[in-house]
């Protein structure tokens, strides 16, 4: 299956626009099946809480993981968590997150991807800061706790330019990471890969291996949450503006790359990825027995 330009999910206004555009697609969806009528529910507000917890929750695991590599690491002597292992462990967590919640708010789990799915169309910008706060406030947790739980190490954690590395070099380095990283995001989510939720495996797979070629030039971070979360809370801005203008111009680079390759956004594939299905092929609640 290709994406589908034309099955966009149209726009929602509010207050008075709002409830004419929810009564106009009412009108529309009389004898439509329930899964088309569905595909709008998105607009709903009804589960942004759970979504927005799902942000959250996901972004607390992958940076419990990844800043709590190099903490430990320090804590206990500097080779208890081998270099390898910090950057592959990120990865897996966030294919585990993607494939545990993705249906639940589309598993974004970081401010470029959210960035990269509103340019390309498959999300509404309008939801866009509320899930950029989630994820930050997922990424201030986890250090938070780290630091309570075995105290703060020194720089371990934060993600910074290698040695004799310039933060301008750095900048340029999570720029083309990102631009890669998102590409693929982009890629599965379209469904013209025909993988559906083993976009996991895409997807952790490439921030695994561009952490063990490229953490060391600037730690590979790809994503700002992870950077700039624990950056806060340990009150080191070392660099901290590469770790935000990087991965940001590599998102847009994906998106332009995504239009070459494919064409326009705001295909259902790639609506129902970046957006997650919740409200739409789920309902909370028990089986009603006939």
């Amino acid at each position: 299956m290709t994406s589908q330009p034309d099955a966009k999910v149209p726009p929602s206004g509010a207050g008075a626009g709002e409830a004419a555009h929810r009564a106009e697609m009412a009108w529309r969806s009389i004898g439509a099946p329930n899964a088309v009528v569905r595909e709008f529910d998105f607009w709903n507000n009804r589960y942004e809480g759970r979504r927005l917890f799902s942000e959250l929750l996901g972004t607390f695991f992958l940076v419990l993981v990844a800043v709590g590599g190099g903490m430990v690491n320090a804590r206990f002597g500097g080779d208890a968590v081998p270099s390898g292992a910090r950057v592959v462990a990120p990865a897996l967590m966030v294919a585990a997150v993607i494939l545990f919640m993705g249906t639940v708010s589309g598993a974004h789990l970081n401010p470029a991807v959210s960035f990269a799915f509103a340019l390309r169309g498959d999300f509404p910008w309008k939801r866009v800061p509320a899930y950029v706060v989630a994820q930050f406030l997922g990424a201030v947790l986890a250090t938070l706790l780290l630091w309570a739980l075995i105290g703060r190490q020194g720089s371990a954690g934060l993600t910074l330019p290698g040695q004799g590395i310039s933060a301008t070099t750095a900048l340029l380095w999570e720029m083309v990471l990102t631009a890669g990283l998102a590409s693929v995001i982009l890629g599965t989510a379209s469904g013209a890969q025909q993988i559906g939720p083993m976009a996991a495996i895409g997807v952790g797979s490439y921030i695994a291996l561009a952490g063990l070629w490229g953490s060391p030039v600037s730690g590979a971070s790809m994503n700002p949450a992870r950077s700039l979360g624990p950056a806060l809370v340990l009150g080191d801005w070392t660099a901290w503006w590469a770790y935000l203008a990087g991965p940001v111009a590599g998102a847009a680079i994906a998106v332009g790359f995504a239009y070459v390759l494919r064409g326009p956004g705001g295909g259902l594939s790639g609506v129902q990825a970046a957006q997650g299905t919740l409200g739409s092929r789920w309902r909370p609640g028990p089986i009603q027995r006939p």
